[in-house]
């Protein structure tokens, strides 16, 4: 069986340390915290667990801080995590059972991260990360902000979830400009940013409302050719919002074609085309793309998932598509399958209702209902 040290980088995390440490706890060897600068009763949590706790003077670098707790682990593997993150009872057993059984051969594990959820729970928004590494591989942090541990070898990817759970201090308070401020200041010394950085800060400046320099930065970063993959049709994505934000629409519905220059159409995509073909009543074209989100092959990826793109969404829209493109049944299967994803659907419900009242003294369309047609 493997040892684990689970290394951290905290600070003011009273609200959300203990749960987090909790979760995990009973498949590690050892917990390493790195504080940088906690004024609350963050270090208190930590030593309930007996963790080895260690200062670092922050030095507005991620990268860094989370360097200088991996340099003090000392288990044949370690798993990072934040503060805000837990593993479920189920994740957890996973993970002493991997602890376990993990071949010697693998060099990392990346997990599953769960970042938001539905009323009902279910993860909406999911990307895969790199967790857990061999410690004698010494792999190392990339990045002051948005850091990236860089790993190679045999990495296994495992069915292990992490969770991130948002304290209540984090659900209230605005956007911090914690991350923008550290971009800004790099930009100031005169440094010079390289592709990932040109993206992430991108995204700062869109998170923020400045989509005009936003816009600016993803078609540097864009420019470049030298993105990850999954980053050029995120920036491709992110454009279309900062362009409707800014009133083009043109540019717009163009920065969702862009995401083409870079692999099959992704649902998000697909889905936003439909939106603008549908906003139109161009309800023949806009059934073309919500289809094809639900029925293109896209490979396993590391990139952002957001299933309802590829499930519920669409079909929910081509509810309304078929109608109006006179195919009632149609819109009767895309509504039921609608409803396989989301049972207790208020739209579901009430597309339901429209139809009973529509046909009720009309032969129903449902009976024997078969595939759908293309259109």
């Amino acid at each position: 069986m493997i040892t684990i040290s689970l290394c951290m980088i905290v600070k003011n995390e009273e609200e959300v340390l203990r749960q987090c440490l909790s979760s995990v706890a009973p498949a590690i060897n050892e917990i390493i915290i790195v504080d940088t600068g906690s004024t609350d009763g963050t270090k208190q949590i930590a030593k309930e667990f007996k963790a080895r706790i260690f200062d670092f003077e922050w030095v507005d670098d991620f990268a860094k801080a989370r360097q200088y707790a991996f340099d003090q682990a000392t288990s044949d593997y370690i798993l990072w995590l934040d503060a805000d993150d837990q593993l479920s009872e189920i994740d957890m057993r996973k993970l002493i059972k991997l602890k376990r059984e993990l071949p010697v051969e693998v060099d990392a594990v990346s997990m599953l991260y769960h970042i938001s959820f539905d009323a009902a729970g279910t993860p909406n928004f999911t990307y895969r990360r790199n967790r857990l590494v061999k410690r004698e591989r010494g792999f190392r942090w990339i990045g002051a902000v948005h850091e990236y541990l860089e790993v190679g070898g045999n990495i296994l990817a495992s069915d292990i979830a992490v969770r991130h759970m948002k304290s209540t201090k984090q659900k209230l308070l605005p956007s911090t400009r914690r991350n923008l401020e550290i971009y800004e200041r790099r930009k100031a010394k005169g440094e010079e940013f390289n592709p990932r950085d040109l993206f992430y800060y991108a995204n700062e400046l869109k998170d923020h409302g400045d989509f005009g320099s936003a816009v600016v930065y993803y078609d540097k970063f864009l420019e470049t050719r030298k993105g990850w993959v999954e980053d050029e049709i995120r920036a491709c994505l992110n454009l279309y919002d900062c362009q409707n934000a800014l009133g083009r629409p043109e540019l717009a519905f163009a920065a969702l074609l862009r995401t083409m220059n870079y692999d099959v159409p992704r649902p998000e995509a697909s889905c936003k085309i439909g939106d603008t073909f549908k906003g139109k009543a161009r309800y023949r074209e806009a059934a073309f793309w919500y289809r094809l989100a639900f029925e293109v092959n896209v490979q396993d990826s590391q990139g952002f998932v957001l299933p309802h793109y590829s499930t519920w969404y669409p079909h929910l829209q081509l509810v309304v598509c078929c109608w109006e493109l006179g195919d009632q049944r149609q819109a009767i299967y895309h509504n039921d399958k609608a409803g396989e994803y989301l049972p207790d659907s208020p739209q579901v419900k009430h597309n339901r209702d429209f139809f009973d009242v529509f046909f009720k003294d009309k032969p129903s369309p449902t009976l024997d209902q078969p595939e759908p047609t293309r259109l």
